[in-house]
Formats: C-alpha cells, sequence, structure tokens
C-alpha cells in the first residue's frame, strides 16, 4: 500500500474540502470494505483517505410524506432492522439479504455498495478499467470473460456493475442526493451509473469533489409489490453472477405498471424496458413471467464463455416477479 495522508472530516463541507479535483487527489472512506482493498492491491493510490463515517446526516434511515430517505452510511445490517424497509420495499431487503458476510453487513454501508468498483479480475489486476494490453487491444473477448457483461458490452467497456442495491433502487425509482462544493444534486438511480469511455472516467456520475449523501425512495413506491431473486455460485461470500429486481403495480390483479432491472449482467443496472412492455395488462402467472424473461434478454449477445448467464438472469427475471406477484417478503 501506498503511502497516504488520513484525514477526519465531522461536516459534509469539511469532507468536500479535503476532496480533490482529480481521483488521485483523495478518496471517501465509509464501511471501507472495497477501498481498503483496491489500496492494498495498487489499483487505486490516493494521496489522501477522507473519513466520512462521523460526518453528520449520513445516517439513518427517515420516512415522511414524500418517501423514504436512507444515509449514505447506513450499513447493510442496520438496512434488514429497518421495519419500513423490510415490510414496504422487500426487493431492497431481498438484495441486502443476499450480502452473507457477517463482517461485510456489519460494515459496508448503502453509499459504498452504490459506488464500489467493479469486480473484474483485470481491473483489480492492473490491467485498468478497460482492461487493454499494452497495445491497447481489449483482453476481454477473447480472454477470460466467463463472469463478464452479457448486456451493453459492445466495448470498450465489458465488466459488470457489481452493486448489490442498485437494481431494487433503480426499480423502486430512487433518487440520490449528491452533495458538492456547490452545495447539492439529485440524480435518478439510473442516471447514477454510466458506461465509461476511457480508463480515466468512472463507472458513476460523481466528481472526485462530490460524494454520495442520500437516497430517496419517492412514498409513490409504497403501495408497489417487489423482489430480487439472484442466482449465486455459493451461498457463501460470492457475487451474483445474475440478478433481477422487479416491482409491479397491480389492479383487479393486471399489472398496470411493471420494472425490471437486471443485475450483474452488464456494466450498469440494466433497465429491461422490453420486459416492462411484456407485463402491462397481464396477470402474471408461470407463462407471463417466462415471457417477461425472454424478453429482458433479447437483446443479449455473450462473451465466448459467458453464454450461460443468459439462462440464469432468464431465471432471476421470472421467479422475482412469481414472487411480487404473491407478494413475498
Amino acid at each position: 500500500m501506498e503511502r497516504f495522508e488520513y484525514a477526519h472530516a465531522s461536516t459534509r463541507q469539511e469532507a468536500i474540502s479535503l476532496l480533490g479535483s482529480s481521483w488521485d487527489d483523495a478518496a471517501v472512506l465509509a464501511g471501507g470494505t472495497d477501498l481498503i482493498s483496491l489500496m492494498k492491491e495498487y489499483v487505486v493510490t490516493p494521496k489522501r483517505v477522507v473519513d466520512i463515517k462521523n460526518v453528520e446526516g449520513l445516517n439513518g434511515i427517515h420516512s415522511n410524506a414524500e418517501g423514504v430517505t436512507i444515509g449514505a452510511l447506513v450499513t447493510m445490517d442496520e438496512l434488514l432492522e429497518d421495519k419500513t424497509i423490510r415490510s414496504e420495499f422487500p426487493a431492497l431487503a431481498h438484495a441486502a439479504q443476499g450480502i452473507t458476510s457477517a463482517q461485510i453487513r456489519a460494515m459496508g454501508t448503502v453509499g459504498g455498495d452504490l459506488c464500489q468498483r467493479p469486480r473484474c479480475w483485470y481491473f483489480r489486476n492492473g490491467y485498468g478499467l478497460l482492461a487493454k494490453d499494452e497495445n491497447g487491444k481489449s483482453l476481454v473477448p477473447e480472454g477470460e470473460n466467463r463472469y463478464h457483461a452479457i448486456l451493453g458490452n459492445n466495448g470498450p467497456a465489458y465488466f459488470v456493475n457489481p452493486s448489490s442495491l442498485a437494481p431494487a433502487l433503480i426499480a423502486l425509482g430512487a433518487k440520490l442526493q449528491l452533495a458538492g462544493p456547490k452545495g447539492q444534486r439529485e440524480v435518478s438511480a439510473p442516471d447514477f451509473f454510466i458506461i465509461p469511455k476511457s480508463d480515466s472516467e468512472r463507472e458513476n456520475v460523481l466528481r472526485p469533489n462530490e460524494m454520495l449523501a442520500s437516497i430517496v425512495i419517492p412514498a409513490s413506491s409504497r403501495g408497489l409489490r417487489s423482489a430480487t431473486y439472484e442466482v449465486r455460485h455459493k451461498t457463501a461470500l460470492d457475487w451474483p453472477l445474475a440478478a433481477a429486481a422487479v416491482t409491479v403495480k397491480l389492479e383487479g390483479g393486471k399489472v398496470t405498471e411493471g420494472r425490471i432491472v437486471l443485475g450483474h449482467v452488464a456494466p450498469i443496472p440494466w433497465q429491461a424496458k422490453e420486459a416492462d412492455k411484456e407485463l402491462t395488462g397481464k396477470s402474471i402467472n408461470e407463462s407471463v413471467a417466462a415471457s417477461a424473461a425472454e424478453a429482458a434478454l433479447s437483446r443479449a449477445k455473450p462473451l465466448s464463455q459467458n453464454g450461460y448467464k443468459v439462462k440464469l438472469a432468464k431465471v432471476a427475471v421470472k421467479r422475482a416477479l412469481l414472487a411480487a406477484a404473491k407478494g413475498e417478503a
């Protein structure tokens, strides 16, 4: 690990003032479950680490008439312990439950989950975010790509977004509040994530001198049925091979509004809008759920070793839809 300066902030303004104008200047430390490993492997080498664990206003889960606000420093354990989250937003609770490590649940934060860097082994081994060799050629299409993207993978990015919570938050219509030197700005959850075109970019719209402050789930999502279903290689600590988060609004047993978001299959959480249309006006059963799953993966373009993920993603969509329709929490 490279030497770095450690700074402890107590207010948002102080934390933001300690960040820099480039990503090499400083890094935000919350739970540290991702940042510390990246620094140990020399993947990131910030000159300063800004500890925000005691910054006021970034903790807690609060409900009001406008919705539910989740502080970026809320841990996975705190998320799962909250009655409102468990009862009104099952998709979010399901996603948090999928994080089986007791240590990560205790230390890992909601903000950290959304901002974590890709788990791509090329990136983690120093080949850059877009995984290129010394001649600038991508290593992924003809390399070890069994855990890489099957959607949104036209290049140059082939990694998958690693967030457990992002698909559920997008399906729930959440907005993210970002704090910076000019105050606070708000972006919709899907607009927070981007597919980078160069190694100098990040996977989200945060600027080097900004930090994620909170997440707001609108009150309109409280009446929706929702669920998340993940397919994993093992039940111990591991990232899913494919996941699906769904929300549906039912009237008279039929879907008037549906939203399906795939996780771990594209460089961003993938909104399966073709599948959303497939649901409208229908009652969810095995056949309808299977048709929606087919529509969700209709544009999949697997690489040489990851075609199996198409089937797994279809299974995730189908089972998430059936769980949501039954109101399984």
